[in-house]
């Protein structure tokens, strides 16, 4: 006589998931690490909300922006707010992406999970998907409340809009940082198929890519010129600008490095000036009405970048042995 067990031991009915298969697989083998970003994200957030407090309150208290503060509004909290901010993504490329592949591939857990009912393409389908909407979803709540703080309030910050610290965490910047990061490291991951390996090679790579990064931001848009008579003072009109380089310039449009007629004297100098023809100020620089083409420029650039490294981290794993 067999009997059949319709209960669990206990005696109370199992409790419905909410997620299931693959999607649960993901979420329980990187529990750890979405837990670690999702408290990051969170706390991040309630920083900026409160950064952003204080600093209406001070402005308001001294009757911004009629008047100015005597001193920097911005304490140290917004220098560890901005250094978190252009941490995110390389934290995402290191703990997340690094270890998406490589650690199934080290431990034997990939060919296990491709072995049962599912397809290597379903299984690393789901797995990308679930990283890279985790990596956008983390950049994109960030990068919208950091842009609703800075937006109103820019010219209380001491960072120009075109540094780092402000254009690469502000719009759509910073998403597809934390989009393009997370695929290389996914990539790099299945390449070398070591955990650590590939989260020091990540590391490495993400420094090197940011350095490059803010090589390459300069040159996402034309740079403008603007001419006015020399040793006045900069137009007002070039407040929101961020300058690139500066010459001086003669009256049929030859121009001369800054320091070409900073000679012993006063009298020389006035002489070179003279002799050149010199009788303008040049500047060459981006303004803040660039910023939301160059960032949306930017972030095609990034995206295109990750999309590359997703398909072939999708060829490679289908092709070649887990």
């Amino acid at each position: 006589m067999s009997t059949t067990l319709t209960e669990p031991r206990t005696g109370r009915a199992a409790r419905p998931r909410m997620l299931r298969g693959l999607n649960w697989l993901f979420v329980r083998q990187h529990r750890a690490t979405l837990g670690g970003v999702l408290a990051l994200v969170v706390f991040s957030s309630a920083w900026i909300l409160y950064q952003r407090a204080e600093l209406v309150q001070l402005l308001d208290a001294v009757g911004w922006p009629e008047k100015s503060p005597a001193q920097q509004p911005l304490g140290q909290g917004y220098s560890y707010l901005s250094t978190v901010l252009n941490s995110l993504p390389v934290v995402l490329a290191v703990f997340l992406g690094a270890p998406l592949i490589a650690a199934d591939q080290e431990q034997g857990t990939a060919q296990l999970a491709t072995t049962q009912s599912v397809t290597r393409r379903r299984w690393l389908a789901v797995k990308l998907t679930w990283c890279l909407l985790v990596a956008l979803v983390a950049g994109a709540v960030l990068s919208a409340l950091f842009t609703w703080w800075w937006k109103p309030y820019r010219s209380a910050f001491y960072s120009s809009w075109l540094e780092g610290s402000i254009f690469d965490n502000t719009g759509p910047m910073l998403p597809a940082l934390c989009l393009f990061l997370t695929a290389a490291g996914i990539t790099i991951g299945v390449l070398l198929r070591r955990v650590l390996a590939a989260m020091v090679v990540t590391f490495v790579f993400s420094v090197v890519a940011q350095v490059a990064w803010g090589v390459l931001r300069v040159h996402l848009a034309p740079s403008r010129m603007f001419t006015y008579p020399l040793n006045e003072d900069i137009p007002a009109r070039l407040s929101d600008a961020h300058e690139l380089d500066r010459w001086i310039g003669s009256a049929d449009g030859q121009l001369y490095g800054w320091g070409a007629c900073a000679e012993a004297t006063e009298k020389a100098t006035n002489a070179c000036i003279k002799e050149k023809g010199i009788v303008n100020d040049v500047i060459e620089y981006l303004d803040y009405d660039q910023m939301a083409a160059m960032q949306w420029t930017g972030a095609g650039i990034l995206l295109v970048g990750t999309a590359l490294l997703t398909a072939f981290t999708l060829w490679r794993v289908s092709r070649r042995p887990l």
